[in-house]
């Protein structure tokens, strides 16, 4: 199955140093896969002195702290002149010729489904809710919440999150639909016809309802560390004004959205400085925030793996999986989706974006309407 040709763009990845160490990893990983502990010098730069790589080191961090979160054409409104508006707007018009909307699409969407089945992968923050200065107050609204339902009725639908899988659910509070929390090292799905996968074994339980599920868990292990690395990154943030842990039980974030950016590097430099004494651990970046996580090979991608794996559709051929999601961290998905020309993703963003989707939503209105219409074109097809 052709879903593009011709889309030449690279994945949206950190070409920065993660702080981590392979030698601590759990049996289950493929060492191939670890993020190397050094700088990514693959290119014809001049190699730094050692003494100069912990500078080279921050500089990129801090680089891409100041563009993470890009500002938004109605925030700068203020700021810009007409003709700088405007060539915003051209920018976005021709990145989408590679990243066509997916509403614009929507024809096209469902003449490649046809007869398939669909199985449908969210994100949470800023897919389905917009993103807030304060992460609690990410909400999704009333509105949302019934296209969420409604799509969940008609196809196997899961929100794969950052956040704790726990705090999603309280976030959304469907039953219909299935969990991966924890950038997916918690998930919560179907009983699987094996009993393990990868060497880690599934965890039987009930949900909410009284409803058969199983847990799965791969960092299990690691939560006393991340539970100490918890405490001991807030400790080291509580004097920076604006800087706001958070528990997502199998990672830690550290939201930088409120802090001044005379104050970037001072954040970088406390999170780093806990993390030297653990190995185990990495960091990674996301929009405004530094996320901390186990070095094990696990992420979006994988999650959405396993839930195809566990729902039955991972072996079938008339399965369409599309995943929907606007952060780097998704990228993951969007590159297993594309590696096995099956399904796609479909990255939700208004500025432009190298990335491995196929298609573009600007906006969690946007996606809101994506999910009417698949609910709708469902229910006149049957």
């Amino acid at each position: 199955m052709d879903l593009k040709t011709g889309l030449n763009s690279p994945v949206i990845a950190d070409h920065l140093p993660t702080l981590a160490s392979p030698a601590a990893v759990m049996t289950f990983t493929s060492p191939t896969s670890f993020p190397s502990p050094g700088l990514c010098l693959n290119t014809t730069k001049k190699i730094p002195l050692p003494g100069k790589i912990d500078e080279v080191r921050a500089a990129g961090w801090l680089d891409l702290m100041m563009a993470a979160s890009p500002t938004r054409r109605r925030q700068i409104k203020d700021v810009v002149n007409d003709t700088q508006a405007d060539d915003l707007d051209l920018q976005y018009h021709n990145w989408m010729v590679d990243y066509p909307s997916a509403l614009t699409s929507f024809e096209a969407i469902i003449d490649l489904a046809g007869s398939k089945r669909l199985a449908l992968f969210l994100d949470y923050d800023g897919t389905l809710s917009p993103i807030v200065d304060n992460p609690e107050n990410a909400l999704m609204s009333d509105e949302m919440r019934a296209a969420v339902r409604h799509v969940a009725s008609l196809f196997p639908t899961a929100i794969i999150s950052g956040r704790s899988r726990d705090k999603v659910f309280d976030f959304v509070k469907l039953n219909e639909l299935h969990y991966a929390g924890s950038h997916g090292m918690d998930i919560m799905g179907p009983i699987r016809k094996t009993a393990d996968s990868n060497g880690v074994e599934c965890i039987h339980s009930t949900d909410s309802k009284g409803k058969e599920v199983n847990l799965f868990q791969p960092a299990s292990e690691f939560l006393p560390m991340i539970s100490e690395v918890y405490k001991k990154l807030g400790e080291s943030v509580k004097d920076i004004n604006g800087a706001k842990m958070e528990d997502n039980k199998f990672c830690v974030s550290v939201h930088y959205r409120n802090v001044a950016e005379d104050d970037y590097k001072k954040v970088f430099q406390r999170v780093t400085a806990v993390l030297e004494d653990y190995p185990c651990l990495r960091l990674t970046h996301g929009r405004k925030v530094f996320e901390v996580r186990p070095v094990i090979d696990w992420n979006k991608g994988k999650a959405v793996e396993f839930l195809l794996e566990s729902l039955g559709l991972n072996e079938s051929e008339d399965v369409l999986p599309i995943y929907v999601g606007d952060d780097r961290t998704d990228e993951d998905a969007f590159r297993v989706l594309k590696a096995s020309n099956r399904g796609f993703g479909i990255l939700v963003s208004s500025i432009p974006k190298e990335s491995d989707a196929f298609y573009s939503l600007r906006d969690p209105a946007e996606v809101m309407e994506f999910l009417r219409k698949l609910a709708a074109w469902k229910e006149q097809s049957t």
